[in-house]
């Protein structure tokens, strides 16, 4: 194993516990509270790049899936992921990989602009995150959809939008600090 494989093991571990933790923080505010997920979510797919983000988010959902407290509140198992909440957890993996592919496309040169890092953000830590959960929580709760639609989106976009813009400026700075951080491939 290469030191670059290790590196990337031992951050996608600390990124699993991370995503954990910002579970814990929330807000209840409706059928899904506000979390620091979507921003550590931002971070791993930028940082990780698109297949250890991938692999670490994949680790985390089976983690929640076999009982591990790591989901909002202390939860875990198939009930608590199979839950009105489950596709916002189901869809981080391919959020953060497509923030990843998109880091690393647009960072080929080894240099990456706040707005191309912001736009992989808002497309995978909110579209791809709200694509799949918001439907998925319209299923599982049977609300209607005007009501969902304001309880259970769009009370989350300004956040999700000031998380894409701190995910940002701390990758930045993150890549300035640890030049070994940026993503030069997928």
């Amino acid at each position: 194993m290469d030191r670059s494989s290790l590196r990337n093991m031992i951050l996608a571990a600390l990124f699993v516990a991370l995503l954990a933790i910002g579970g814990q923080i929330n807000i209840p505010v409706g059928p899904a509270p506000i979390t620091l997920q979507t921003l550590i979510l931002m971070l791993i797919g930028s940082l990780l790049g698109a297949r250890w983000g991938l692999i670490s988010l994949l680790v985390f959902v089976a983690l929640a899936a076999v009982g591990v407290p790591v989901l909002t509140a202390g939860k875990g198992g198939l009930a608590a992921l199979m839950g009105p909440t489950g596709g916002y957890v189901l869809s981080m993996p391919l959020a953060a990989f497509v923030i990843g592919w998109l880091v690393g496309r647009w960072g080929r040169d080894g240099k990456i602009k706040a707005w191309q890092l912001t736009v992989a953000h808002i497309i995978g830590g909110i579209v791809i995150v709200h694509a799949i959960g918001f439907p998925w929580l319209l299923a599982a709760t049977g609300m209607p959809v005007n009501e969902a639609f304001t309880s259970a989106l769009l009370i989350f976009l300004p956040g999700d939008l000031l998380k894409a813009l701190v995910a940002t400026g701390v990758v930045l700075a993150l890549y300035q600090a640890v030049p070994q951080l940026r993503q030069t491939k997928n």
